[in-house]
């Protein structure tokens, strides 16, 4: 009996050393593409460009990766973000922007899009003050801690990810009777739309998330 406890003992201390020597690593530096396609350099793209580009690093310590895998193609990159600023920095009475961000967490898990469930999450764990409402939307939103307008307003943007063509006069009223009037359905349909496009982007691209995205909007701020 002696025996074996001095062998486990031994081998917990085996095992803690060895934790201890992973924990004292330099962290694992993500050197795969961004893209499977080219990435131009900053000083050859347009100023506009670069001027988002480095406004974008300036305010996140960091360049999103989609900014730069866009940028392949200038004119479609100024379409996307015009688009995509258009829907979801705007606030509405009866859509704020942590729901705008609900709604791309949802739609992109079911489409399987890793980059713009990371990145939203990170943004929407930010926007909500909910370190763990992303995590719980990408996985099943229906068991989620937010409220039924919010499953009714989920509900919608699913179906017109993946189901448009049945969209009725019923789903109208139903979004109605949870205080959603027509200017904020158009919100919930477009938004699902865009990102639709965007999640198949991402595909197309193999586009790879920031590690930077992972812990953002998990761990409270040290306020000391």
């Amino acid at each position: 009996m002696v025996q074996i406890v001095s062998t486990r003992f031994d081998c917990n201390k085996s095992i803690d050393r060895e934790l201890l020597t992973l924990t004292q690593q330099e962290p694992v530096v993500n050197t795969k593409p961004i893209s499977r396609f080219p990435i131009p350099k900053l000083s050859e793209l347009p100023e506009d460009i670069r001027q988002r580009i480095t406004e974008v690093n300036e305010k996140s310590g960091f360049i999103p990766n989609v900014f730069l895998a866009l940028a392949h193609r200038p004119a479609e990159f100024r379409a996307f973000f015009a688009y995509h600023d258009a829907l979801m920095e705007k606030e509405s009475s009866g859509l704020n922007k942590a729901e705008r961000e609900m709604i791309v967490v949802t739609t992109s898990a079911r489409n399987q899009c890793q980059y713009c469930v990371i990145a939203h999450g990170a943004i929407l764990r930010i926007r909500a003050k909910n370190p763990l409402i992303a995590d719980q939307l990408a996985t099943n939103y229906r068991k989620a801690d937010i409220s039924q307008r919010q499953k009714i307003m989920l509900d919608f943007a699913l179906k017109v990810s993946r189901q448009a063509e049945l969209i009725s006069e019923d789903d109208y009223e139903l979004l109605n009777q949870h205080g959603f009037d027509d200017e904020d359905i158009w919100d919930i349909g477009a938004i699902s739309a865009f990102f639709g496009l965007s999640n198949r982007m991402v595909n197309l691209t193999s586009m790879r998330t920031n590690d930077e995205f992972y812990l953002l909007g998990r761990i409270p701020p040290d306020k000391t």
